[in-house]
């Protein structure tokens, strides 16, 4: 770090003027020295210290310094200026707040007071945020900073705080400021600053009625539906049996079982009443029986369970407890997602706070699409692309029981069509309540193969060019887009290289509820979510066609829990196969 030439302190770069950092290091004076020096160069000559007293009154007075204000305070407000100015011409708190770190000089909170009240500091820092801006670290001051100002506008998070706050009190703004830290640092494109930029854009399209689909054409995706027992079925299973010991496998379990009536993790559920096996023995025995029989002497399949906040300590202790079911520790990672993401309370992307505790944000899950970009911050595919030597990866739900039945199968089709990621489906009548499995065409050269929800599929079919819409088949009594299940089959090559390039990111989506007809105002905050499946939008070049469907009857590989006994009851007389 450089030393001042006059103290000859070492300090960071912030404790130097720009002009001195351009001088060479031996004449290098860092802030104080460099005011001292200036002060005693303007007063040498008879008058001249009273003159230089004089223009620092005035100056103090443009900054709206207070006039019993040490001479550290004004040195901050000075350097905060000149730092600011430097970055982009905003004289920033933000700038201002750095050098106080990096300088060693954080005082009392006056001074910090004093800095967010001066004009210099262009963003509306909130007097009780200022009151804790010294306890901060310099990334917290950064980000907090960064919201208050402009195109941000967050600054209602901090207005109602106190100007001067008891130790409790203060430690409630750390908290809410910790909360909006982790949210930060978790959410993939840009942090709380690309979230609300990436939301207003998202909210602003939904409040123009636009359609997502505009311009695509939907068309039957590649793929083959099976029937159990026939030839083509076990001909296409033998080919995917001998890559069962080259598969990872990623568990998404995220939810606890409260809509079941249930209060504890889903995966902790019994698969069936005769021997009591919970949902995580299932299928980890299952996978150590594919190691057994197929993979290479020595390998061990490897198995990624994604959490939340609600579910991981519970997870954790699950496994403890039961000795990981038999699985070596080494062959399990657990990713766990974020805090969730703020709830959103207007158009403009107006950041929530929770209604029953003014010192937390309101927090909502941003979705399971979160599993992928776990996946590449973790480096857990890569890892198992590189070291493991894997070829596939089974992403799989937390209570599918039937999820592995037509595992070989999938992989014999992929092997077959030389899938990227394959969707496992089933038949799905006409009209279904259920998203349909299509391909999608724009122009000559675009094209993706992506679950589209049942609402939207019929009136994209009537608008190209199909006046029936979405019927079934004559031939099959079916649909020609497959129901998706949200088991997939991805080919881990291009499944890292696609990673790599976006980081796991997945577009996301925004669903508002209006309480008005001019869509301006919500019923409940709302917020951005994203969607595992919808993976197939950040393929490109050859591999954005090389997406396509297994479908296999219901009862054979789609029996998952997701209703309260009451209502699989009544779904039962209405002859609806629960799990549906």
């Amino acid at each position: 770090m450089p030393t001042c030439c006059d103290c000859k302190k070492e300090l960071p770069k912030a404790g130097f003027a720009k002009s001195q950092l351009k001088k060479k290091p031996a004449n290098r004076r860092c802030l104080n020295c460099a005011v001292v020096t200036d002060s005693v160069r303007s007063g040498g000559n008879g008058g001249g210290g009273a003159t230089a007293a004089a223009a620092a009154a005035v100056r103090n007075e443009q900054l709206k310094i207070p006039a019993n204000a040490g001479e550290s305070t004004r040195n901050v407000v000075e350097r905060g200026v000149e730092v600011s100015k430097s970055i982009g011409g905003t004289e920033t708190a933000s700038a201002v707040e750095k050098f106080v770190t990096a300088s060693g000089m954080v005082g009392k909170s006056s001074e910090a007071v004093a800095i967010s009240q001066s004009p210099a500091a262009a963003s509306p820092i909130p007097p009780g945020l200022a009151d804790v801006m010294p306890s901060l670290t310099p990334s917290q001051r950064d980000l907090v900073t960064a919201l208050c100002s402009p195109p941000a506008n967050q600054s209602h998070l901090f207005s109602s705080w106190p100007a001067s706050s008891t130790n409790g009190d203060k430690a409630a703004k750390i908290s809410l400021i910790e909360q909006l830290e982790s949210m930060d640092q978790s959410y993939p494109t840009g942090g709380l600053l690309g979230y609300i930029s990436n939301a207003r854009a998202l909210l602003e399209k939904s409040r123009k009625g636009e359609n997502p689909l505009e311009g695509w054409t939907p068309q039957v995706p590649r793929g083959e539906a099976f029937e159990v027992g026939t030839d083509r079925w076990a001909t296409v299973e033998k080919k995917g049996l001998k890559y069962l010991g080259k598969c990872g496998f990623v568990l998404v379990a995220g939810g606890l079982g409260e809509r079941l009536g249930y209060g504890d993790i889903k995966i902790g559920l019994p698969t069936e009443l005769a021997t009591g096996t919970c949902y995580i023995q299932y299928y980890i025995e299952t996978i150590l029986a594919y190691q057994s029989r197929y993979a290479e002497p020595g390998t061990k399949l490897p198995l990624c369970i994604m959490t939340s906040g609600d579910t991981n300590a519970k997870t954790v202790a699950l496994l403890k407890a039961n000795n990981n079911f038999g699985m070596d520790p080494d062959q399990i990672t657990i990713v766990q997602q974020g805090q969730g993401v703020p709830a959103l309370s207007d158009n403009d992307a107006t950041i929530a706070l929770d209604p029953d505790d003014q010192h937390r944000v309101l927090a909502k899950p941003h979705g399971h699409g979160d599993i992928h970009a776990l996946l590449h911050s973790h480096g857990v595919a890569k890892r198992w692309l590189s070291e493991l030597n894997m070829q596939y990866v089974v992403f799989f739900q937390d209570t599918n029981g039937l999820a592995f039945h037509c595992l070989p199968l999938a992989i014999g089709v992929s092997d077959e069509l030389g899938l990227t990621m394959n969707s496992i489906a089933v038949p799905r009548k006409a009209k279904q309540a259920i998203g349909g499995i299509s391909r999608l065409v724009k122009g000559k050269k675009e094209e993706r193969t992506i679950n589209v929800e049942y609402n939207q599929l019929d009136p994209l079919l009537r608008a190209t060019g199909h006046p029936d819409g979405d019927v079934n088949d004559p031939k099959t009594g079916f649909s020609p887009f497959p129901g998706n299940i949200n088991q997939l089959l991805f080919n881990l090559d291009p499944y890292v290289a696609a990673l790599e390039r976006t980081k796991g990111a997945m577009p996301e989506f925004v669903n508002p509820k209006y309480a008005d007809a001019e869509k301006t105002v919500f019923k409940k905050p709302t917020r951005l979510e994203c969607m595992m499946q919808d993976f197939p939008t950040v393929l490109d070049g050859a591999d954005a066609s090389r997406v396509g469907f297994t479908s296999v009857s219901a009862d054979v590989c789609f029996s998952p829990v997701k209703n309260a006994t009451k209502d699989g009851i009544a779904l039962q007389a209405k002859g609806t196969h629960p799990g549906v």
